[in-house]
C-alpha cells in the first residue's frame, strides 16, 4: 500500500482495540446515569413547581420570607467562598511550597470536612461560638454575637467550603515549576509583580472552579449551618431550612417553588463563573 493510500485510509482503521468497552456501551450507561441520577429529578422538581402556573409561581417565589430566606443563603455563600478563595489560595501554597514539621497531619485536617457529618460540625462550631462559647465569650463582652446571626452561616460555610479551593489549587500549583519564578525575579519582577503576573494567571481557573465548588456546596449547605444560624426569618434562615418548613407544613408545591429558584439562581451564577473560567483559559493560554 503506498503512503498516500495509507494517509486517505480512516484512521480508526489503525486504532488498537481499547481494553475497557466500547464507546456505544459506555455513552449508554452515562445517558441513563445522568438520566435516572440528575435529569430526573430536576424535570420533576420543575414539574411540580409549574402546577402553580405563571402567576402562582411568581407569586410563591416573591413572597418576602422566601426572598429574605433567598438573599441570606446566596449572599453568605457568595461571602463564605470569597473568603475561602484567599485563605484556600493562601494554605494550598504553604503546603505545596514548604516542608515543616507535621505538615501531612495539617494536609490531612483540610478534609476534615469532607467525613466529619454536617451535624457535628454545626454543633462544635455552635460550642465555640455561642456567646459562652471559647471564641464567643471573647467577643460578648463587646456586643458582638457571631453564633445565632449571619456571621455564623459564614462562619460553618467557610468550614464546609475549604477543602474545595485547597483540593482544588493544590495540584496546579504543584505543576508551576520554581523556575518560573525565579526567571521572572531574574528579569527584574518584584514579588508582587511575580504573584500577580506569574502566578495568578496560571491559577485563576483554578481558583474560579475553587470558588464555583465552594459557594455551590455553601448554598445547599443545611445541616452544619442550623444549629449555628438562629434561623430567625428576614436576619438568619437560609432557603433550604425554608424548603424543610415549608414540607413540614404539607406545602410541598411552595416548597419545590423555592428549590427551582434556588436552581436557577445557582444555574446563573455557575453558568457565569463557567464563562469567566473559559475566558481566563483563552486569554492566558492554560488548560489547553
Amino acid at each position: 500500500m503506498s503512503t498516500a493510500a495509507a494517509a486517505r485510509r480512516p484512521a480508526w482503521r489503525w486504532s488498537r482495540p481499547s481494553v475497557i468497552p466500547g464507546f456505544g456501551l459506555t455513552m449508554g450507561f452515562t445517558l441513563a446515569y445522568f438520566s435516572l441520577i440528575i435529569m430526573l429529578p430536576l424535570l420533576a422538581l420543575a414539574i411540580r413547581s409549574a402546577g402553580l402556573g405563571p402567576m402562582g409561581f411568581w407569586a410563591a417565589a416573591t413572597d418576602p420570607r422566601v426572598l429574605g430566606a433567598l438573599r441570606v443563603s446566596f449572599v453568605t455563600a457568595l461571602i463564605a467562598a470569597a473568603i475561602n478563595v484567599v485563605f484556600g489560595t493562601l494554605i494550598a501554597w504553604v503546603l505545596v511550597r514548604y516542608r515543616f514539621p507535621g505538615r501531612r497531619i495539617f494536609d490531612a485536617i483540610i478534609d476534615l470536612p469532607f467525613a466529619l457529618p454536617t451535624a457535628v460540625a454545626g454543633i462544635a462550631l455552635t460550642a465555640i461560638y455561642a456567646p459562652n462559647g471559647v471564641v464567643g465569650s471573647l467577643f460578648a463582652p463587646l456586643g458582638w454575637r457571631i453564633a445565632y446571626t449571619p456571621a455564623g452561616i459564614v462562619i460553618a460555610m467557610v468550614f464546609i467550603g475549604l477543602p474545595f479551593v485547597v483540593r482544588t489549587i493544590q495540584p496546579i500549583l504543584e505543576e508551576v515549576s520554581h523556575e518560573v519564578e525565579e526567571a521572572s525575579a531574574t528579569l527584574g519582577a518584584s514579588r508582587f509583580q511575580t504573584i500577580t503576573r506569574v502566578l495568578l494567571p496560571s491559577l485563576t481557573p483554578a481558583i474560579l472552579t475553587g470558588f464555583a465548588l465552594a459557594f455551590a456546596r455553601g448554598v445547599g449547605e443545611y445541616g452544619s449551618i442550623i444549629f449555628i444560624a438562629g434561623n430567625i426569618p428576614f436576619v438568619s434562615e437560609i432557603a433550604p431550612l425554608l424548603i424543610y418548613i415549608r414540607l413540614q407544613e404539607f406545602n410541598y408545591v411552595g416548597a419545590t417553588v423555592i428549590a427551582t429558584v434556588m436552581l436557577l439562581i445557582s444555574f446563573a451564577l455557575l453558568f457565569a463563573i463557567n464563562l469567566i473560567q473559559a475566558w481566563s483559559r483563552r486569554r492566558y493560554g492554560y488548560g489547553h
